[in-house]
């Protein structure tokens, strides 16, 4: 995990010669890309390690904690589009750990279900990767993964 963040702390911020609030922004953005790359890194690795993508294990893990979703909600709740959460999906069945299932009442309603097999494997693989980003995260104290979290929420909401 260390050296991952050695490479994020040991980076350079934007070379642009523009106004300060152009360097600042840059510079934040950067900061901010390549530390979301190396946290990817280290929890990326369980992911791959237990066979599974970063889309395909958010979408077993939001239906672990969320319940079945329909296939628009859950790609809702893992960011990505409508159609690659089609392809995910596909693939989740392909592996016996997702299954698509019509509603009885509205046909037209498909929602998604772990399988008992997604069931025993996000259980399985979910704590390992909330270990490594706590170990990750632990170059912060608790009140600044707070804030950070706080300002990451900030941001991410003010274009909505």
């Amino acid at each position: 995990i260390s050296k991952y963040f050695r490479k994020v702390r040991s980076s350079m911020g934007t070379k642009h010669l523009g106004t300060p609030a152009e360097r600042r922004a840059l510079d934040t953005y950067i900061k901010l890309r390549r530390a979301v790359n190396a946290l990817g890194l280290v929890e990326g690795k369980v992911m791959r390690e237990a066979g599974l993508t970063e889309s395909q294990f958010g979408a077993l893990e939001a239906l672990l904690h969320l319940g079945p979703l329909c296939q628009r909600q859950l790609a809702d709740k893992v960011l990505k589009s409508a159609g690659n959460m089609t392809t995910v999906i596909d693939n989740l069945e392909k592996r016996g750990l997702a299954e698509r299932r019509r509603d009885g009442g509205d046909r037209r309603i498909v929602t998604v279900h772990l399988t008992d097999g997604g069931d025993t494997l996000v259980r399985e693989v979910f704590p390992r990767v909330a270990d490594v980003l706590v170990g990750a995260l632990t170059v912060l104290k608790a009140k600044e993964q707070e804030q950070l979290a706080a300002l990451c929420r900030r941001l991410g909401t003010a274009g909505a």
